[in-house]
């Protein structure tokens, strides 16, 4: 039990139950599901091996408790059981989202939208992706974001707002593949 928490959970249980409850559905597109199922084979292979190797070595310097190389190989042992179990909860709870656009034109999970802020030239195309999958460099914005969020059921031509911290800005969408 942690300081503070009367009801013996850790803060990363907490966490996790809480990101489960707000998003049950992992929605991934093919190559980021295929990313992650390559990730999690090599952690659980090759990255496992290294460090029992790791560990392993370390137990032969001899005292455990004043033993540097054991303690990293240890936390890089709890870093990597993590990540695999966040993999896993991912992979399990995936739906595949199909790039393009949805019926009748309408934005959805894999489309990719071209807008325009009123009484601008410039354009800028997002693709809208699970949360999972979110990723500003290139361009990949959650649908649960204040954008993605606004753009989620509109059509080419239509305008709309959105919520920033410099204030509601108004968009036109020009384009959606």
């Amino acid at each position: 039990m942690q300081p503070g928490n009367r009801a013996g959970y850790n803060t990363r249980d907490v966490l996790i139950y809480i990101s489960m409850i707000a998003e049950e559905n992992t929605y991934l597109s093919q190559e980021k599901f295929d990313e992650l199922t390559e990730e999690l084979e090599h952690l659980k292979t090759v990255r496992r091996r290294e460090i029992a190797e790791q560990l392993e070595y370390a137990r032969s310097l001899g005292d455990l408790s004043e033993n540097a190389e054991y303690e990293e190989a240890r936390n890089m042992q709890a870093a990597t059981e993590d990540r695999i179990r966040t993999i896993e909860d991912q992979l399990a709870h995936a739906r595949i989202i199909e790039h393009g656009k949805g019926k009748g034109g309408v934005i959805n999970l894999g489309s990719s939208v071209t807008i325009q802020k009123q009484g601008e030239k410039d354009e800028h195309v997002y693709e809208i992706v699970g949360s999972a999958e979110a990723n500003m460099q290139e361009r990949k914005i959650s649908h649960l974001s204040p954008l993605g969020s606004a753009l989620m059921g509109k059509k080419k031509g239509d305008v709309f707002t959105f919520d920033t911290p410099k204030g509601s800005q108004k968009y036109k969408i020009v384009g959606v593949n």
